[in-house]
């Protein structure tokens, strides 16, 4: 087995560095030490871009220069050196890393037609499988299946293994056709095929801002990193300007049609037309005084740009102007992300990598699982709090990544708005208004049975229905959504009462419950409940013990559940400990599969040294996983001073109990809270929907 794996490609502009990156994602989750080797770069370069892009991820800990091999000239005037080099840092990197991302040569020098052979040469002397990475743009199937034979035989010739072959920038409609080609090609790997995406390929505004020699005008710095896809030469009326706009489009107009300024910015301000990347002013002249003020007492970030060019050398330069995977664009990263979670059958190649589960598991490496996890099977949330920043930041990543489907709830032109005023592109999402009639009806009738007994009328019903929570949590009973994800900005109450009063728990389930997932240095703990009930009886402790290990498993995480107490086994009395003594004899008689300890203690429960003393014949103590505090005050409070004194990454609350997920935020969280919790969401609405769930 080789702890490398070799991206190579028979020729450029394949993508190479969008799979590397991929894939090192994918190893990511299963390896807590990942590191990345460029054997060859050019040394006339100030800074090879895939390496930037690689060492940039956060799974890896490594600087530019510890990945770089040798310079290219090198290789060229003294090949059997170069590759001595090579050999050689490749051993002292595999020494240290227990997993490596190794990226083949560019082709940018066309003099070198012996640079594939030597990529294969690298591969060989390395011992690395190999991940060869194929163009299909604009390329028939059999022309792409023939470029697959000629590259696998010149691999296997220098005696090295193709594990799979990756066809990138394919047509969408051509996918299944070119993998059917090529996978005769090249007997026993792995074949994939991934669409060409406008996103990753396209030049960002700063791109197109060097390319014009340009300056920023005005607008924030921090939107020079988004994408522009696509151009409008505006040397027509406003009108037939607006109706040609596309989303993150660039518009070209010339410097002095100060007419169209104020249109374009009140387009992108509306809400009702695509969101603009930029726009470019050319001819170099100076904005009038009078447009200027009237620009600056309009909030917004959108970039203008000035260039001296006249209009039609800047179309030119802009059409010309090609796009790279840079660290620096996160949009361009989340899609690239996207893009090889989908189409790469990664589970394929993590099986003939030979890369298992490890035993220790880093907070990134389960937040890498996760996000595979979500994306396998793809689930709608719904968020209330649609118009809230956080939320709709949240929602670009999340739709970026591919992680799910959302709707947001609110008014659609209020939302899409605020979202590009902001910069952010949801225009994947579904928005929806709560107000909206042919929701509301089948909502209120369906309220109003379901609280009948409680004397609810349907005209109660229509006005409940209409408020966002209750809206929301009636999209996930009525199977138009799978979860929901709300609290950003209302209170916790607020958020659960409904899934209380139309949700309600699942079969077997007495009570709702909750739990954090307590992501510490070198593994995965569960705590539970810190958020729900105050002072749970030996009944609901056994309830909460028996789901906490329900969503453990649905986690990843192997229950062995500890009943937390001040004392350890028999050496304690007092009602508080007897509670968590019945309680713990209910989950043995109840759910004999689980493994199960208490009362114990802390220590007793995580500490091996202290197990041994005190219940040296525990199978649980010392190795527990899943922790059943004994009322709210212990378990909320131990789960901030875990999270606050051993830097441990506290992801919840995650509600349990309830027939469908339903899940609650802090006021105060952040983007990427929100972000997770859309995932853990996700996770559960799997995990609901899979045979024999309720």
């Amino acid at each position: 087995m080789s702890n490398s794996v070799y991206i190579a490609s028979p020729e450029g502009m394949t993508g190479k560095s969008m799979v590397a990156f991929g894939l090192l994602e994918t190893l990511a989750s299963r390896s807590d030490r990942v590191g990345v080797f460029r054997p060859v770069v050019k040394a006339d370069r100030s800074r090879d871009y895939a390496v930037d892009l690689l060492t940039s991820h956060p799974a890896v800990d490594q600087s530019y220069e510890d990945a770089i091999g040798v310079d290219y000239q090198l290789v060229l005037s003294d090949p059997d050196k170069a590759h001595e080099k090579i050999v050689a840092r490749h051993r002292e990197l595999a020494e240290r890393y227990s997993m490596l991302v190794v990226l083949g040569s560019d082709y940018d020098d066309l003099a070198n037609p012996a640079e594939l052979a030597f990529n294969a040469e690298v591969a060989a002397n390395l011992g690395a499988p190999v991940v060869l990475v194929l163009s299909g743009l604009d390329r028939t199937a059999d022309q792409v299946a023939a470029l697959a034979a000629v590259a696998n035989s010149e691999f296997t010739s220098h005696h090295a293994m193709p594990l799979a072959v990756v066809i990138n920038r394919v047509e969408e409609d051509g996918l299944e056709a070119v993998k059917a080609a090529v996978s005769p090609k090249v007997p026993g790997a792995v074949v994939a095929a991934i669409p060409e995406n406008p996103v990753i390929m396209a030049p960002t505004v700063q791109e197109l801002t060097d390319a014009v020699d340009g300056t920023l005008l005005q607008g924030n710095p921090e939107w020079m990193g988004r994408v522009a896809i696509g151009t409008v030469v505006a040397a027509m009326s406003l009108p037939n300007v607006l109706n040609r706009l596309s989303e993150n489009c660039t518009v070209i107009a010339p410097g002095d049609r100060y007419d169209l300024l104020p249109g374009l910015i009140m387009a992108q301000q509306s809400g009702t037309f695509p969101s603009l990347s930029s726009i470019m002013l050319t001819g170099g002249y100076e904005v009038p005084d009078e447009v200027q003020r009237l620009l600056s007492g309009v909030p917004q970030d959108l970039p203008v740009i000035t260039s001296d060019l006249s209009t039609f050398e800047t179309a030119v330069r802009v059409a010309k102007s090609r796009g790279r995977l840079h660290a620096s664009s996160q949009q361009k990263v989340d899609a690239a992300r996207r893009a090889v979670a989908e189409h790469l059958p990664t589970t394929e190649l993590l099986s003939a990598l030979e890369v298992s589960r490890p035993a220790v598991v880093t907070p990134m490496m389960f937040e890498f699982e996760l996000l595979a996890r979500a994306r396998g099977e793809k689930k709608t949330i719904v968020l209330p709090e649609g118009d809230e920043p956080r939320i709709i930041a949240a929602a670009e990543a999340i739709l970026a990544r591919g992680v799910a489907d959302l709707i947001l709830l609110g008014d659609e032109n209020t939302i899409r708005a605020k979202a590009s005023q902001l910069g952010h592109d949801i225009s994947e999402a579904r928005v929806v208004s709560p107000q909206d009639p042919q929701f509301v009806e089948p909502f209120a009738e369906e309220y109003a049975r379901l609280r009948a007994k409680k004397g609810v009328t349907l005209e109660q019903a229509r006005e409940k229905v209409q408020d966002v929570s209750y809206f929301g949590t009636m999209m996930v009973q009525m199977g138009q959504a799978d979860g929901m994800v709300s609290g950003a900005v209302h209170s916790t109450a607020h958020t659960i009462r409904p899934s209380f009063e139309i949700i309600k728990t699942k079969p077997g389930a007495q009570i709702v419950s909750s739990v954090f997932l307590m992501a510490l240095e070198d593994r995965v703990l569960v705590y539970g409940d810190c958020a729900v009930n105050p002072d749970p009886s030996a009944e609901q402790l056994a309830d909460i013990a028996a789901q906490s290990a329900q969503t453990a498993a649905q986690f990843g995480v192997e229950p062995r559940i500890a009943m937390l107490s001040y004392s350890t086994g028999s050496s304690g009395t007092g009602a508080d400990v007897d509670k968590v003594r019945e309680a713990t004899e209910k989950v043995r008689a109840d759910h004999p599969e689980l493994d199960v300890e208490g009362p114990i203690q802390y220590d007793a429960a995580v500490d091996a040294s202290v197990a041994k003393t005190k219940l040296p014949e525990s199978s649980v103590a010392g190795r527990a996983t899943v922790f059943v505090f004994p009322d709210l005050n212990t378990g909320n409070n131990t789960y901030k001073a875990v999270q606050r004194s051993a830097g441990a990454i506290a992801i919840g609350p995650v509600l349990q109990g309830l027939n469908k997920p339903v899940n609650d935020l802090s006021r105060g969280a952040l983007v990427e809270d929100i972000i997770n919790t859309v995932v853990i969401t996700a996770i559960q609405a799997q995990a609901a929907s899979a045979p024999g769930e309720a």
